[in-house]
């Protein structure tokens, strides 16, 4: 697919892409149909990305939520302390019976942390919100005929420490909120109306980094079910290889596994897909699999004279595995790319041999409104925002991404350098390392593994060996790219990891390049962190004790440099492959350098909702190479300042610029790409504009315009169109516009929301010192802009919107929702809670008392069963008593209920507290629902079997509140 062709799908296409030279990139404040910097509407859609496993479906709807720890109760008695140690007898709020009654209904991605209130005791690096420990809960139906598939729950990520319970068994604790977490449901697997019971703790107090982190199931659930003998997860590897005879190949591992009882034949078929959908290359294999065993079969696909993938043209191909065995297939469609990458140490990087200057940024996760919980569509239009500003590179700080990141850049032509959480090969850490290699290995986008970020043990013989472990792992699993490490240091001691990594990685020391490179001639080098600038947005002068730095990069930290200086020290060292500048987004948490009551970074090129700063125009000139473009800061709205000097920073790619105000020339200068043009012109209210030149001719122009006192707010959504799936969304732009429509900067009054046909997810302005509640349907505009999150409902139809402000005329908007099929979620069960556990007598001939109990302290005179299990057949007259404790809910305790028997074999009586509710007369196999009275506490069933024939409690019990 053409690349401007997915672009218009994700977000849009650049909105000059296609016009004459001496048209493009003309921008005014006053557009009436956007705002300054591409943020004006675009066409297109969203377009899906393409399911992998097929065998996958969304579990994200469903969810219980409780904020704050559940501390189970100690085990007292004797009884409690033997079933406390046993299988699916967890307590508290991990049991299966739990009363989760009152928790909150909550879909995933969901950060709690994000609704928080900021608080000054909270931590400062975390955004000064409280994290704390919350539970999740979910109930879970499973078919009679998923009997005998693999069953699997894979959990993109948890932020952070989190238990996992199954049907009251621990099966996982995982302690970082960064790596995707694969459970094996099959064992623990329960079917029919028996339901299973999915509890989760989550220790959100743990922090891994020093930015705002979020707590809980921030990223998507899934629910898989294969065959007996099916590939495992992150199972297929087939990264394309250029052999030294110039030839392309394919290999392809392929990773089985069999739950199935008895050998297994499976036959593997791998095919190529072009990027139109046609075979052109394919082999087949066999493989024998036994019982609980797995193989791995490795094929190879000879390709002839592949289109290749670059960042201009991310062309992608398809590698489809199937897999035939007895009880059924499975199936995964891996996207690959051809591409080759090298690190020279003297001329830098080269993406299929030809040199690219790596023009990066470092990402963290989070967004204004949502926290780390980031919708696939919002995150495709963060990375549309850095492909307008030139990124052709990303790198992951400091953490894996979610799944989505990975496939959008390989499709929107992003090379990606993917980075390791935590600095250590003990056994935990090391596994995380694996699943970031083999999750991501099979991506074009990725050139790079970086092992870590500003450890102190960088120069130290333990921090070499420990790389040296980690490195070699890499390797073992991926032999294709090379390893690095962010160092902040250490590169001239005697022992330092910069001699056991492929690629040298400098965070900032610019002033080292050329020492280093001298003294290391033959290692690659690049800057995996640079510029730590400091703007906020829309500000143009530096006011320290109000917490607002100035936008026109003159503020860096000391480790640091501004944008301009940073990029001039790389732009001029070819052996420097590139760098990634600290940040390309503000992002939530570390507030350098302030404190309380700032509560967000002032690093990014572009604030946390999107909107661009200085750092934008700035970096457009130094990065586009295909299309002319030209910025000028400030704003030129200064009430109060006429006659005043104010000093421009024009900025552009051009030969020449020319300043016009009022339509006369202020002068005009060569452009300096880098360090930008410097003009200083008294204030005029009027319009000031930036004229760029090539050849005497103009190719871009940049216009503001004075814009008098707000009379009316305005509404701009990204798109005009949203998809009817439940999922996507569409940011939307509150501004201020004067009388002639003009945008406003200087407005900061608070605007209100209404929406109908779709669900406001979240708010924010890009001020980083605001405490406004990030999810309440209000926001104060900061310098002239707000944003909100619009998520789309289901089908057809129109999201109304209207935005008010006292003072000013209301703005209405309607975005059409598009029909579409919503993506496969797993079905949410109804309320009720289930009794699955019960005592069994033994068979008597004559019925007992329905009274009688187990002794106290006996745990061997009466069978523990549980609902569906059936007794076996006597050959004489037999009559069996069952009891349970019902399940404590506070609804029923209070307004009573029923309890619903799905399947009863044999007479049964059931007595509640000693009191007979209901009976069944037919033996055959049937349903029961008997009345609960308020308060009740405990069940008895009194069962006569027929002779020769089962009897029992055969079906799932529930008890349901009344109403």
């Amino acid at each position: 697919m053409d690349r401007r062709t997915l672009l218009a799908g994700t977000a849009g296409t650049l909105a000059t892409a296609g016009l004459p030279l001496s048209a493009r990139a003309a921008r005014r404040d006053a557009e009436p149909s956007g705002l300054l910097h591409g943020l004006s509407p675009r066409p297109g859609l969203p377009e899906r990305l393409p399911a992998e496993d097929p065998s996958r479906t969304l579990l994200s709807h469903g969810w219980l939520f409780h904020e704050g720890d559940i501390v189970p109760p100690a085990p007292q008695t004797h009884d409690e302390t033997y079933t406390n140690a046993k299988a699916g007898n967890a307590r508290g709020a991990a049991a299966m019976d739990y009363d989760d009654t009152d928790w909150a209904q909550v879909s995933v991605p969901h950060d709690w942390a994000s609704a928080q209130g900021f608080v000054e005791t909270a931590n400062v690096a975390q955004g000064y919100r409280p994290r704390g420990i919350g539970w999740y809960r979910r109930t879970l139906r499973l078919e009679p005929e998923d009997r005998g598939r693999k069953l699997e729950l894979h959990f993109g990520a948890i932020a952070t420490a989190a238990t996992i319970w199954i049907n009251g068994s621990v099966v996982a604790r995982n302690f970082s909120g960064y790596n995707a977490i694969t459970i094996d449901l099959t064992p623990f697997a329960r079917f029919g109306d028996e339901l299973n019971v999915i509890a989760i703790r989550v220790d959100a107090t743990a922090m891994e980094g020093w930015w705002y982190e979020g707590a809980g199931l921030y990223r998507h659930v899934w629910l898989a079910k294969r065959s007996p003998v099916s590939i495992a997860t992150d199972g297929v590897h087939c990264d394309p290889r250029l052999g030294s005879d110039g030839r392309w190949t394919v290999p392809v591992s392929v990773a089985l596994e069999s739950i199935a009882r008895a050998p297994a034949t499976a036959t593997i078929m791998v095919d190529l897909l072009d990027p139109t959908g046609k075979v052109v290359a394919s082999a087949r294999g066999q493989a024998q699999l036994q019982p609980l065993g797995g193989v791995e079969v490795s094929l190879s696909l000879p390709v002839d004279n592949p289109q290749r993938w670059s960042i201009e043209r991310p062309t992608l191909y398809t590698v489809r595995v199937t897999t035939d065995a007895p009880g059924g297939g499975d199936e995964r469609r891996i996207a690959i790319g051809f591409r080759t990458i090298r690190f020279d140490a003297q001329a830098g990087f080269f993406l299929n041999e030809q040199p690219v200057k790596l023009k990066g940024v470092c990402l963290h996760q989070d967004h204004a409104g949502v926290g780390v919980a980031v919708p696939d569509a919002l995150l495709a239009w963060r990375l549309q925002r850095m492909k307008d500003t030139g990124v052709n590179a990303i790198r992951c700080s400091h953490n894996a991404q979610a799944d989505a990141f990975y496939q959008l850049c390989d499709r929107m032509g992003f090379v990606v350098m993917d980075e390791n959480r935590i600095f250590n090969p003990a056994p935990e850490n090391m596994a995380q390392l694996e699943w970031l290699v083999r999750a991501h290995r099979n991506h074009p986008s990725i050139i790079l593994w970086s092992v870590f970020n500003e450890e102190p043990m960088q120069g130290t013989e333990a921090g070499v060996e420990m790389v040296r472990r980690m490195a070699a792992r890499v390797h073992a699993l991926d032999d294709s790219r090379p390893v690095t490490a962010a160092m902040n240091g250490s590169f001239y001691d005697p022992q330092n990891v910069s001699s056991v990594v492929d690629v040298m990685g400098f965070n900032y020391y610019q002033g080292d390049y050329d020492k280093f490179h001298a003294l290391n001639p033959a290692k690659p080098s690049t800057s995996s962190e640079d510029t730590s600038a400091f703007m906020t947005r829309g500000a143009y002068a530096t006011d320290r004790a109000a917490h607002v730095m100035s936008s026109m990069d003159t503020e860096a930290a000391p480790w640091g440099a501004t944008h301009r200086q940073a990029w001039a020290e790389m732009a001029k060292r070819r052996f420097i492959a590139g760098g990634f500048v600290w940040t390309g987004f503000d992002y939530h948490g570390e507030p350098t350098p302030f404190t309380w009551p700032t509560i967000a970074s002032f690093f990014g090129i572009l604030d946390l909702c999107g909107f661009p700063k200085t750092a934008y125009d700035i970096h457009r000139a130094h990065w586009i190479d295909d299309q002319p473009v030209v910025g000028i800061a400030p704003h030129w709205t200064w009430p109060g300042k006429e006659g005043q000097p104010v000093e421009l920073l024009v900025t552009s790619n051009a030969e020449r610029v020319r300043v016009v105000l009022n339509g006369r020339m202020i002068g005009e200068q060569a452009v300096d790409r880098i360090m930008g043009n410097a003009f200083t012109v008294p204030y005029v209210p009027g319009t000031l504009e930036a004229v760029a030149l090539k050849g005497g001719r103009e190719v871009a122009r940049a216009v503001h315009e004075t814009a008098g006192a707000a009379v009316a707010l305005r509404l701009t959504p990204a798109r005009r169109q949203m998809l009817g799936d439940n999922e996507d969304v569409v940011p939307v732009t509150i501004d201020a516009v004067d009388a002639k429509g003009r945008h406003v900067p200087t407005e900061n009054r608070m605007t209100r929301f209404t929406i109908d046909g779709a669900t406001l997810i979240g708010v924010g302005n890009g001020d980083p010192n605001s405490h406004e509640s990030e999810k309440a349907p209000e926001r104060s505009l900061f310098n002239g802009l707000a944003q909100m999150l619009v998520q789309a409902g289901e089908g057809r139809g129109r999201g109304t919107i209207v935005a008010t402000a006292d003072g000013l005329r209301p703005a209405r908007l309607v975005i059409d929702r598009v029909a579409a099929t919503p993506r496969a979620q797993v079905e949410v069960t109804p309320p009720g809670a289930f009794i699955l556990g019960w005592r069994r007598s033994k068979s008597f001939a004559t019925a007992p008392d329905p009274g009688m109990t187990p002794p106290v302290n006996d745990n061997n005179s009466w069978d523990f069963t549980r609902s569906g299990t059936p007794a076996a057949p006597e050959s004489g007259p037999s009559f069996r008593l069952y009891r349970a404790v019902l399940p404590e809910r506070r609804r029923v305790m209070a307004q009573g209920g029923t309890l619903s028997f799905a399947q009863v074999e044999g007479r049964a009586s059931v007595y509640v507290d000693g009191r007979q509710v209901g009976a069944k007369t037919d033996p055959a196999a049937g349903a029961l629902v008997v009345p609960v009275p308020a308060g009740a506490k405990g069940v008895a069933v009194l069962i006569e079997a027929v002779p020769g024939a089962r009897s029992g409690i055969t079906g799932a019990v529930r008890l349901v509140p009344k109403g």
